[in-house]
């Protein structure tokens, strides 16, 4: 017998265990084994108000999920559920369910998650809002929380590029902060917009943390744009690290306090980032993302300097290049070839990008 959504949704209502110990019941036996179980008696060695409440869920609960979810573009992701996000499903927490508004196609990336303070200067913002333009371009899904600051202007900046995606810390029948209904509202509509709390459940203080780990958790890794000491931003990089994920701060003046959470970061080992070419440029072997291209059997032995020069840090087309160089176009084409072959430059969408040392 296959699992419903009701199971699933009936096992995260369920009483008296954590995320943990349901994870630990998942690999001993299938939601719709467990739910069976329950409803005979039989769960061994559990908590009889878990029991109870997996086989007898609250009904008003269920229905208000379920009637949320009838829209084309809502969707309930459960664990087992073929579009759940592979690079969330291999933390060691991963939430049981994702109530998902929006393409949920998007979620399985590749993801980039931008954080940092909500209280960010404007040069933080205006960076950040222009990188984040320019990474969407390049492929990438911006992946952030929707609060003030950095959030916004990530998301923001993401829209004109391409896709984002924003993570709540409360239900997705409400939005927080209530300035941005109108940013969630083009979100759902140009990306998606993803909760793990059920739709009615109103922002406070210990939603935040879990949050967080989704954030870092749908990711290959985390850029800290700008945060103090004190910034929840942190706590979303250490969940990165701790999820096995790459992460990213941005240096800032040392006379600026904002800039000190991402000084702390790459003083414990985080990758400095001075430009979007460096964050391409470390998870570049993650990706399975270039095209196949076979190299044609003559090809000039060394690339020519003029062509790699005519190559920026950020997405120059083949025609720039052509223009730049002043070399025939398939010379030009044999060119990139071999120095993204070599390394030194990667094709990106909108053209090619040099790499650091290339």
């Amino acid at each position: 017998m296959a699992a419903s959504v009701t199971d699933w949704l009936a096992l995260e209502l369920a009483r008296g265990l954590g995320l943990g110990r349901k994870l630990k019941l998942l690999d001993m036996a299938p939601v719709e084994v467990l739910r069976q179980w329950a409803l005979a008696g039989d769960l061994p060695d559990i908590h009889p108000g878990f029991a109870q409440t997996l086989a007898y869920p609250e009904r008003r609960r269920l229905e208000l999920a379920l009637a949320w979810s009838e829209p084309p573009n809502r969707q309930i992701l459960t664990l087992e559920h073929p579009d759940y996000p592979l690079a969330l499903k291999q933390i060691a927490d991963p939430p049981l369910l994702l109530f998902v508004e929006g393409e949920a196609s998007l979620l399985a990336g590749p993801g980039l998650a931008v954080v940092g303070s909500r209280g960010a200067t404007p040069p933080a913002l205006e960076r950040t809002h222009h990188w984040c333009r320019e990474l969407a371009q390049q492929g990438w899904v911006i992946v952030s929380g929707l609060a003030e600051g950095i959030d916004a202007a990530a998301h923001r900046g993401a829209l004109e590029g391409g896709a984002t995606v924003a993570v709540t810390g409360c239900g997705l029948g409400h939005c927080y902060p209530r300035r941005h209904k109108e940013l969630q509202r083009r979100i759902a509509e140009q990306g998606a917009v993803v909760s793990t709390f059920w739709p009615d459940l109103r922002p406070h203080k210990g939603c935040f943390p879990r949050r967080n780990r989704v954030v870092s958790g749908l990711c290959y890794g985390t850029l800290v744009m700008e945060a103090g000491v004190k910034s929840g931003s942190l706590i979303t990089a250490r969940m990165a690290a701790e999820q096995g994920r790459e992460v990213f701060a941005v240096p800032g003046s040392v006379d600026n306090p904002q800039a000190a959470g991402c000084h702390f970061l790459i003083q414990q080992g985080a990758k400095l980032t001075s430009a979007p070419v460096d964050i391409y440029e470390e998870l570049m072997p993650q990706l399975s993302r270039r095209p196949q291209n076979r190299v044609r059997a003559q090809v000039p032995e060394l690339p020519l300097p003029r062509l790699l020069d005519s190559v920026g840090y950020e997405a120059t087309s083949v025609d720039v290049v052509v223009a730049r160089s002043d070399l025939p176009v398939d010379v030009v084409l044999e060119q990139l070839l071999l120095l993204e072959l070599e390394g030194r430059v990667a094709q990106v969408p909108g053209g090619y990008i040099r790499l650091r040392g290339g």
